[in-house]
C-alpha cells in the first residue's frame, strides 16, 4: 500500500472506531444502569450474529488502524520503509484484529 491508501484506510478506521466506541460506551452505560452485571450481559449478548457482527468490525477497525499507527512511528523514528515492512505492519494489523474477534466470538458463542 503507498501512503495515499494508508492514510485513507487510518482515517476509514478512525471513524469506524468513533462510532463503534460510542456504541460500546452507550450500551454498558445502559446495561449496568438498568442493574446487568457482566455475566448477565454476556449471557444476553450470546448467540447473537449482530453483536459478534459489531465486535468483529470493531476489532478489524482497531487492529488495523493501531498497526498502521505503529507503521508511521517506525518509519519516522527507526527510518524502516519497504514493501516487506508495509506487509508486516498489515500482519500484525490482522493479527491483533483476529485476537479481538477470537475474543468477541468466545463471548458470543453458545
Amino acid at each position: 500500500m503507498n501512503g495515499v491508501q494508508l492514510w485513507a484506510v487510518q482515517r476509514g478506521t478512525a471513524m469506524v472506531l468513533a462510532l463503534a466506541v460510542v456504541v460500546h460506551l452507550v450500551t454498558i452505560l445502559v446495561a449496568v444502569r438498568g442493574g446487568l452485571s457482566a455475566a448477565e450481559i454476556i449471557g444476553r449478548t450470546q448467540g447473537s450474529w449482530a453483536w459478534l457482527g459489531f465486535y468483529s468490525v470493531f476489532a478489524l477497525a482497531a487492529g488495523l488502524h493501531g498497526a498502521i499507527g505503529l507503521r508511521a512511528i517506525a518509519a519516522e523514528w527507526a527510518g524502516w520503509r519497504g514493501r516487506g515492512y508495509d506487509l508486516a505492519w498489515v500482519a500484525i494489523g490482522l493479527l491483533t484484529a483476529a485476537f479481538g474477534i477470537r475474543a468477541a466470538f468466545g463471548l458470543f458463542s453458545s
